[in-house]
């Protein structure tokens, strides 16, 4: 690929070279158009401005604990299906072990009535009739449908609709009819409106706090369908966590003669006549290729990569008109890693909400909900704490713009409110676990405003836009319909959760999608197949961690500015 330090100049490649691409952004969007790319016979290069590829599928370390940022459940970790057909061409589960667990998530209130929300139909059946027999005819349509949804084949498209041939569009077709009802009908009822149904108060109040946290607006469907596909093994917890599925992809990339530069912050994209033809870095290199696909946050690229000359009008509608209005972004997070000396305490599931109510509530810092999520996280693999110790991740739903104000207008003040998470959670776990307070060894507290800071996603929003939303829509049309493209402008795409919906797995199909686009154009064949892998995973492939830095006393709070 051309490189110069001055102005734009960016010349053909020659007959019978390989077409070059450039991508912006090393998370896992990025990373699989890379491989796709490589394994399309494309030349690609990624530029990241981090230090770690994964972007917010990322890990840190502090005092021997590796505090893992991402993960909660990983669709397609069962062999067979379309989701981990992805996963095994990116290399991402390469010798990994995956872990399962028999509960999806516990919800708790108040007064100490719980939820526990098993993966096996007949088991939560039971479980929800004994709590509230009065709501039996209820319960048993959800089991019902959640049986309905284990049986069905897991469909995941690998190829966008507009490629598809009319056999293909055909299958697809075939494949879904059996359901469709089904589909339907749980896609048309909100998970609020049917939790409401329920006589006892402590089911409608569990229920759309299934996914960890309310997501308003979410409709039956995509409860049963991760549910059922945790009941058949199919959102499982892979070895090495969130850095190490990133890791893992990072290495199936190189291996297949990608190249990464890190460190690298794109301030340009170069323009010549309509087409984009490369980048512009922060220390002032250019770098060309025939096509840029940027594979990060979406009103980045368009008003300052971009310069704001370009777009089209779904991404005007996206990024002028919805971008701030309620609930087409998923909520930022206040994301806080307890580190334990000793075990945790037994008998407890991997995942619980507590309900905290609005007293409670009030009193942890920008919470919108009123509710706590504690996972076990030293549950879910090894090496997330050191021997004989433990780690929890407590996490809520909190608004990124006071966050952000305040660290902005007030340094000290920011770190006092972060202070208070801190104090907050040593008290809400001593009253749950007495004596546990005195064996806290450090809490790290990372907000919405480090999330933007970090990774440059907009409001800090680790999975942008929200699905069934006012953005659904339009986000699937530009990929359907555009192609990932904006008009006026060639030798450009976007890909990734901006550009594509939020999720791992939808992040590593948008970008095989761009490089489907992009083979389309160019009249290359799209070629992919699985990885070989590279031998039993281990910690040493997870490299060297980032250590924030840390203000203050470690048993208080370490502070990832």
């Amino acid at each position: 690929m051309g490189v110069r330090d001055g102005g734009p100049h960016w010349e053909a490649r020659p007959p019978g070279g390989r077409p070059r691409v450039i991508i912006i952004g090393a998370g896992m969007s990025g990373l699989a158009a890379g491989c796709y790319a490589q394994m399309s016979g494309l030349e690609s290069r990624i530029f990241e401005k981090h230090v770690l590829p994964g972007g917010c599928c990322t890990a840190w370390a502090r005092q021997g604990y590796l505090f893992d940022y991402c993960i909660d459940w990983l669709i397609g970790t069962a062999p067979g299906t379309g989701a981990n057909e992805v996963w095994r061409e990116l290399g991402a589960l390469d010798g990994k072990r995956i872990t399962l667990f028999d509960q999806f998530n516990r919800v708790v209130t108040e007064d100490g009535r719980s939820v526990t929300f098993y993966n096996d139909p007949d088991r939560l059946q039971k479980h929800l009739l004994e709590l509230s027999p009065g709501d039996a005819r209820l319960i048993r349509a959800f089991c019902r449908d959640l049986r309905r949804f284990a049986e069905l084949d897991p469909h995941w498209e690998l190829k966008p609709p507009p490629l598809k041939s009319p056999a293909e569009k055909v299958r697809t077709l075939l494949a879904i009819l059996p359901a469709f009802r089904l589909y339907w009908r749980t896609a048309a009822t909100p998970m609020r409106r049917f939790a409401d149904r329920f006589e006892d108060p402590l089911l409608r109040r569990a229920f759309p706090n299934v996914f960890l946290q309310e997501l308003t607006g979410f409709p039956l469907l995509p409860f049963l369908f991760t549910m059922s596909c945790a009941s058949n093994g199919n959102a499982g917890f892979p070895e090495g966590g969130s850095l190490g599925l990133a890791r893992s992809v990072e290495e199936r990339y190189t291996g297949l003669g990608g190249h990464i530069g890190y460190r690298a912050r794109v301030e340009r994209i170069l323009v010549e006549g309509g087409r984009a033809v490369g980048v512009r870095l922060r220390d002032g290199q250019e770098h060309f290729a025939d096509h840029v696909i940027a594979a990060c946050d979406g009103p980045t690229v368009l008003d300052r990569l971009l310069e704001g000359r370009w777009s089209s009008p779904r991404t005007e509608r996206l990024y002028k008109e919805l971008l701030d209005r309620p609930d087409n972004l998923y909520p930022a997070v206040v994301s806080a890693f307890v580190g334990i000396d000793g075990p945790l305490p037994a008998g407890e599931p991997h995942s619980t909400t507590y309900l905290l109510g609005p007293e409670r509530g009030a009193a942890l810092p920008g919470s919108l909900q009123h509710s706590l999520v504690v996972q076990r996280r030293s549950d879910y693999a090894d090496g997330f704490a050191p021997a004989g110790k433990s780690v929890l991740h407590c996490t809520y739903f909190t608004d990124h713009r006071s966050w952000q104000e305040l660290r902005k207008a007030d340094r000290r003040a920011y770190r006092e409110r972060k202070q208070e998470v801190v104090d907050f959670l040593r008290g809400f776990l001593a009253e749950r676990h007495p004596g546990i307070e005195e064996r806290i060894e450090l809490v790290d507290v990372a907000t919405p405003a480090t999330t933007e800071r970090y990774t440059g996603n907009t409001y800090g929003s680790i999975l942008a836009w929200k699905a069934f939303s006012e953005a659904d829509d339009v986000s699937t049309a530009l990929v359907d319909r555009d192609r990932m493209r904006l008009p006026g402008l060639s030798g450009f795409s976007m890909a990734g959760q901006w550009t594509g919906m939020g999720g791992l797995i939808r992040a590593a199909t948008s970008g095989r999608y761009a490089v489907q686009f992009l083979c389309d154009e160019l009249g290359r064949e799209f070629r992919a197949w699985p990885s070989e892998g590279a031998g039993p995973w281990h910690p040493g492939k997870l490299g060297l961690l980032p250590r924030l830095e840390q203000r203050g006393d470690a048993r208080k709070a370490t502070v990832a500015e």
